[in-house]
């Protein structure tokens, strides 16, 4: 399948781009060049290939949650201009 200028357009005014017109003809080639390998990637036989869940025999392995304690906020907060009770402090912005 290849893009042409009617296709480019339509995809314009769905995605609410606008491409320029010194871009177009690029954009044009790459969608085509992305087609063109799904058109390859549908060629394959994957009727025997099961779906896949995950790359991992027996699932995803889990690790113990362990709560470590940190002193990063008070050496952020050591950085900050202004800070109060573990929170930046920053100026109102709305009356």
């Amino acid at each position: 399948m290849q893009i042409d200028d009617t296709l480019l357009a339509k995809l314009e005014k769905l995605s609410s781009l606008k491409i320029g017109e010194e871009k177009r003809k690029e954009i044009e080639n790459q969608l085509s060049e992305i087609l063109n390998f799904v058109d390859i990637l549908d060629e394959l036989d994957l009727s025997d290939v099961g779906a896949v869940v995950s790359s991992i025999d027996g699932g995803t392995p889990l690790r113990e949650d362990v709560s470590v304690s940190s002193d990063v906020i008070e050496t952020i907060l050591k950085h900050a201009p202004m800070s109060s009770e573990h929170f930046f402090v920053v100026p109102k912005i709305i009356e």
